[in-house]
């Protein structure tokens, strides 16, 4: 197959998946177009007809393959992404899973049958593959943030839609259901979801369940503040409604955080395809540049190609990765879990694993001990330090089997390239004639033959290499052809010897594994700057609780805690330690959760905590609470412009880095080297003249 006809197959197949996937997309939610000649109620009923055929088959499709071992991990996988958008309906939530599934299914195995008939062969059947969980990665990360974003904008509507009911009744509950039976979407059922949990007979029960499937922090936020006023009560008529003015905040909030995602999608928008796109035209460029430069095969086939090659796919999967990170429309990630399967705690219940750890973990009381508890504290890891210690002793062990594995098979690569090492005349454009590929390929066979009769051995004098071939040569060859022979097995034999594991490659491997060794630790830095944010963005919302809080009467300071712990998530564990010492000393408890709590935003909250305690009032203490918010809203307004600049400037950097490399490393590159090489051969072939 020409690389037209396979260029051709594949837009022809490319546009069959889309209509492929489109219909299957609309067939849950699309008005069924039939003929003029159907009356209104057939079609009504046809078309529900249809939908509730389509529930079925998913929900039958659900049971049936959580049965089946190596699928119901994935679907769990898918289920798991959808959870916080559909976990407080497990019907939709089964509905939504099976969907997506089947689509990301439909894409992977018609694009696999596509490259597969461009390319069949087991390598480009593993990159498939490689291509395909990346893609699938891919596609669940654009499902969630399509969900994510759609699920705002229906929440702007919501509020809008309470803040008119409340202006009618003046009561919270009548608000919330009200307001759920006009509203549609997701985010009217949350609302339902929240007013039956205000109306439970144990509310607080209720909101603790909800506060662990709600989607985002702006619809906890808000259960929190109905419930805060639904009990507490609100504001007389001649002061501003506490309850508003939350709604108005949080509404505040939610339009910042659509124009961020809408304009962060836009920049960034197309990115990851362009870096995935050279995974598809490395076959295609090395097959037209060996059918071009016939000397390209050798570098090809070589162990620096293959070394080359690895490079580029190294880079696509980093760069792929770089953009999933640049494109994280999530602004708090961490979820306070609680991990039953932790593999670093079973690999540590094993006695050699304990010895291992204890040799080369840091000790108690050195300061490395200190600085790495802290760290794992300030990233709120789930770890302890004897488990990550586990990681990174395997971390150490995978990268050092890899780099390992890595060089046997460069070694192997390289001793296969030297056996079928082509013996042609120097040509550096078109293709070689057949006649011409014949001889070269009767000269191979014939150095192979020659090279397993002297046992591989480098040592092989000229006599014997000379009787080899008179013995297995077809034909008489002229003393030039055995003079020529003689030299280039000499040669292969050398080069075939010396492919050994060095110690210098031994060295290296002990550099990459201990670079993986700390690899850990360098992630844990990372996550640490980015978790910053999201800590930041807790602290405002205890700050929206508390402006709702100062202003109720018989308000302490450990109630306001009491408050603050049921809206944490980074900050969950430091909190309720501070509550449980709060009774044997409470200034005490809150200066160890400074102590605990390095976040100066979080610091200066504790601090007027403190001086709430003391003569003044909460509401005094906190008096400049408003003019702080609306600081640290505009703060954060141009801290996202700022890095939405960044983040485009590098995302344009990063998604057409794989591309640069492909054309540079594995065209341009090779072949200038290539073309150096042989005005080298034709120079020393002048001078002989």
């Amino acid at each position: 197959m020409s690389l037209k006809e396979g260029l051709l197959l594949t837009l022809a197949a490319s546009i069959l998946g889309l209509i492929v996937i489109y219909v299957v997309i609309q067939m849950s939610n699309r008005k069924q177009n039939y003929s003029l000649s159907m009356s209104n109620q057939q079609r009504l009923r046809k078309t529900k007809s249809m939908r509730a055929v389509l529930k079925t088959y998913l929900v039958q499709a659900y049971s049936f393959g959580i049965k089946i071992p190596g699928v119901s991990h994935y679907i769990l996988l898918v289920r798991k992404k959808l959870s916080y958008q559909y976990g407080m309906s497990e019907y939709l939530l089964r509905i939504e899973t099976m969907k997506l599934t089947f689509i990301i299914w439909t894409c992977f195995f018609t694009s696999g049958v596509i490259l597969m008939s461009i390319q069949p062969g087991i390598s480009f059947l593993m990159l498939s593959i490689l291509v395909g969980i990346v893609v699938n990665s891919l596609f669940l990360d654009m499902s969630v943030a399509r969900q994510e974003r759609k699920l705002l904008s229906e929440m702007v509507e919501l509020f809008a839609e309470v803040r008119h009911r409340y202006h009618q009744h003046g009561m919270v509950e009548e608000a919330l259901y009200e307001a759920a039976e006009v509203s549609h979407g997701e985010a009217a059922r949350h609302s339902m979801h929240i007013y039956a949990a205000l109306t439970s007979v144990h509310p607080d029960e209720a909101l603790e369940r909800y506060y662990e499937t709600a989607p985002n922090r702006f619809l906890k936020a808000f259960a929190g503040i109905s419930y805060m006023v639904m009990e507490f009560g609100d504001q007389d008529a001649r002061q501003d409604s506490i309850y508003l003015k939350g709604i108005g905040s949080l509404t505040q909030e939610i339009h910042l955080e659509i124009l961020r995602l809408a304009k962060l999608d836009y920049l960034l928008k197309g990115l990851n395809i362009i870096s995935l796109a050279p995974v598809f035209f490395t076959k295609p460029i090395e097959e037209w540049a060996r059918n071009s430069f016939p000397t390209m095969n050798e570098f090809y086939e070589s162990k620096l190609g293959f070394i080359v090659l690895l490079s580029i796919y190294i880079i696509i999967i980093g760069c792929y990765t770089l953009l999933q990170q640049l494109q994280r429309t999530q602004e708090t990630t961490y979820r306070a879990e609680d991990r039953k399967r932790i593999w670093e705690k079973r690999l540590y219940q094993w006695k050699w694993m304990r010895i291992l750890v204890s040799a080369f973990g840091p000790r108690s009381g050195t300061r490395s001990y200190a600085t790495l508890v802290q760290l794992l504290r300030e990233t709120n890891t789930h770890l302890k330090l004897e488990w990550f210690e586990v990681r990174r002793i395997v971390w150490f062990t995978s990268c050092f089997l890899f780099a390992m594995s890595s060089a046997f098979v460069l070694h192997s690569i390289e001793k296969n390239h030297i056996l079928n090492q082509p013996v042609v005349k120097w040509s550096v454009f078109g293709e070689l004639p057949p006649a011409e590929k014949d001889a070269s390929n009767w000269w191979i066979h014939l150095d192979q033959k020659v090279m397993e009769d002297l046992h591989m051995k480098a040592s092989s004098t000229y006599e014997q290499i000379e009787n080899s071939l008179r013995t297995h040569a077809e034909k008489k060859m002229v003393p030039e052809e055995m003079t020529a022979s003689i030299t280039r097995i000499t040669e292969k034999l050398d080069a075939w010897n010396k492919e050994v594991f060095h110690w210098w490659e031994l060295l290296i491997c002990l550099l990459i594994a201990y670079i993986g060794y700390h690899l850990p630790i360098w992630l844990l830095h990372i996550d640490r700057r980015v978790r910053r944010m999201d800590m930041r963005h807790e602290v405002y919302q205890y700050q929206t609780v508390i402006s709702i809080l100062r202003d109720m009467d018989r308000m302490s300071v450990e109630e306001i805690l009491e408050w603050l712990n049921r809206f944490a998530v980074i900050f969950k564990m430091p909190i309720q330690k501070c509550l449980l010492h709060f009774e044997h000393g409470p200034e005490l408890a809150l200066e160890q959760l400074k102590q605990e709590i390095t976040l100066p935003e979080f610091q200066r909250v504790a601090d007027k905590l403190i001086l709430a305690l003391g003569t003044i009032t909460i509401k005094e203490a906190f008096d400049d609470l408003d003019h702080q918010m609306s600081f640290y809203f505009e703060q954060r307004r141009q801290e996202y412009a700022k890095m939405i600049e960044t983040k485009a400037e590098w995302g344009r950097i990063i998604g057409f880095t794989p591309m640069y490399a492909l054309i540079f490393l594995y065209l341009v590159l090779p072949l200038v080297v290539v073309s150096f090489m042989q005005m080298n051969v034709y120079y020393e072939q002048i001078q002989k003249i």
